[in-house]
């Protein structure tokens, strides 16, 4: 970690968490509605691109683009080995919004497994 809290760039690990987050719960939300890929290869490809003409999903193809941007910047400030372990969050804060908005359930398993995904998280980063 930098000698000092570094305040612009963890905002910059943030806004990349934002929008990485956001992005998945969209498309998730979005091509929940819309059923299985159909068979074969055209078939898949034409019905993924009539989804991404869908806005919902291009907000969410726009928002990994901003998150892309935003750990852009997050690399200007910290070593690699610091900032990537906080992208580990994004399975935590996945996790909590699935369950209080798209109605997923969340078994014991899971909930330990990100438990320990959140205390590798601060050991790393201590």
């Amino acid at each position: 970690m930098p000698a000092r809290f570094d305040f612009a760039g963890h905002t910059y690990i943030a806004l990349t968490l934002l929008f990485t987050v956001y992005g998945q719960l969209v498309l998730k939300w979005q091509m929940g509605d819309v059923g299985p890929l159909p068979p074969g290869t055209g078939g898949k490809l034409w019905f993924l691109l009539q989804q991404f003409l869908n806005p919902w999903i291009m907000t969410g193809f726009a928002s990994a683009f901003l998150a892309s941007l935003a750990w852009m910047a997050a690399m200007t400030r910290f070593d690699l080995n610091y900032a990537y372990p906080f992208m580990s969050l994004a399975f935590v804060i996945v996790m909590v919004f699935s369950v209080l908005f798209l109605g997923e359930q969340v078994t014991l398993q899971r909930l330990l497994g990100t438990l320990m995904v959140v205390g590798g998280l601060i050991v790393m980063t201590r």
